[in-house]
C-alpha cells in the first residue's frame, strides 16, 4: 500500500487507521500520570504477552541519587561461563515507561540471543531533567560490568541497547564507557530508531511528524520534559567521538520522523570505520517494537534485529 508516496504496510496501515479513530488528545494535552498509565494499560492490547523465562527478578543498584530499579532476566537458571550482558534502555521519549511497558521485548531479546538482560528503570522527566537519564544509565551498566553478586553471572562483555530515547541512552553509555573504561568492554551495541541528533531538520521529521503515530507535537513535548542541553553529546550523541565505537546495529522505521537521524548515525559511524549493521523496516513506524500484536508484520522484523546482533558478535567474537 502506498501513502503519499511512501509504502505502507497494510497492518500498519489499518493500525494508524484505528488510532486516528480514537481521537486521542496529544500527550501534552493529558495529566502525566494519565499518559504513563494509559502507555501501560495499551500494552496487552498492541503487544505480545511476554515469554516465561526461567529467570525474572527485580533488583537494584546505587545510582547518583539512590538506588536504581533494574529487572533482570536469563534463559537458564545458570551460567557457568562469562558472557556478554545486554543493557537494556527503554524507550519513551524520557517522560514514559518504566520496566513494565518494556517487559515483554526484555523476554523476547532474553530468549532470541540466549543471553542475559539486565533493564534499567531510569528517572524520569520532567521531574528528573537531563542528564538524569544518562547518569543513571552509565551508573548501572558500570555497576553490571562488575559482575555484581546480585546477577549470579559472570559478565564478559556489555551490549548497550534500547528503543528512541533509550536508542539514544544506549549510544551515551557506550560513549560514557569509552571516555572512562567500566570493568568490561563494550562488545556491541544497538540503537533502535534512536534520537541521536537534532531531528527539526530533517526530511522524515517533516514527512511523518503527522499521521504515523509519533508525532512532532509529541517530540516537541519530549523536549521540553527533558531539558536537555544541545551543546551536550549526551542529549545528541552525532557530536560525540565516533572513531573506536564498538559493532553497533541499528535499526530504524520507514514512516519515522526520526528515521533519519538514525540513518546519519548510521553513516557517521561508517565513515568512523565501525562494522555497522543497518537495518531499516520499510512501511513500519517508531514503537513497533512495543506492537508487535497489532502488527504481525513486525515479528519477522524483531528475528532480523536479533539475528543482526547474532552476527555481529559472531564476526567480533
Amino acid at each position: 500500500m502506498n501513502d503519499n508516496g511512501h509504502f505502507v504496510r497494510d497492518d500498519v496501515r489499518a493500525f494508524l487507521d484505528f488510532v486516528a479513530s480514537l481521537n486521542r488528545p496529544e500527550l501534552s494535552e493529558q495529566p502525566l500520570e494519565e499518559a504513563r498509565a494509559g502507555m501501560l494499560a495499551m500494552a496487552p492490547m498492541i503487544d505480545l504477552p511476554p515469554l516465561d523465562l526461567p529467570v525474572i527478578r527485580d533488583v537494584t543498584c546505587p545510582g547518583p541519587a539512590g538506588d536504581i530499579p533494574l529487572r533482570f532476566y536469563d534463559t537458564r537458571e545458570s551460567r557457568d561461563a562469562a558472557c556478554p550482558l545486554m543493557m537494556f534502555f527503554h524507550g519513551g521519549g524520557f517522560v514514559v515507561g518504566n520496566l513494565d511497558s518494556h517487559h515483554a521485548l526484555c523476554t523476547e531479546l532474553a530468549a532470541g540471543m540466549d543471553l542475559p538482560v539486565l533493564a534499567v528503570d531510569y528517572r524520569l522527566a520532567p521531574e528528573h531533567p537531563f542528564p538524569a537519564a544518562p547518569d543513571d544509565c552509565e551508573a548501572a551498566a558500570r555497576w553490571a560490568a562488575k559482575s555484581p553478586h546480585e546477577l549470579g553471572i559472570k559478565v564478559s562483555g556489555l551490549i548497550p541497547i534500547g528503543d528512541s530515547a533509550g536508542g539514544n541512552l544506549a549510544i551515551v553509555t557506550t560513549q560514557s564507557l569509552a571516555e572512562k573504561e567500566a570493568m568490561v568492554p563494550v562488545v556491541l551495541q544497538v540503537p533502535l530508531y534512536p534520537l541521536a541528533d537534532p531531528v527539526k531538520p530533517h526530511r522524515s521529521y517533516e514527512e511523518f511528524g503527522e499521521g504515523y503515530f509519533l508525532s512532532a507535537a509529541g517530540i516537541e513535548f519530549f523536549d521540553q520534559a527533558y531539558r536537555a542541553d544541545p551543546k551536550d553529546r549526551r542529549t545528541y550523541p552525532i557530536l560525540g567521538r565516533h572513531e573506536g565505537t564498538p559493532p553497533t546495529v541499528v535499526m530504524t522505521a520507514g514512516l519515522d520522523p526520526l528515521r533519519d537521524s538514525g540513518r546519519r548515525y548510521a553513516a557517521h559511524l561508517i565513515e568512523a570505520g565501525t562494522d555497522v549493521a543497518y537495518l531499516e523496516m520499510r512501511g513500519s513506524v517508531h514503537g513497533w517494537v512495543n506492537m508487535r500484536k497489532a502488527l504481525p508484520s513486525t515479528g519477522k522484523d524483531l528475528e532480523d534485529v536479533i539475528a543482526a546482533m547474532k552476527l555481529m558478535l559472531r564476526r567480533h567474537g
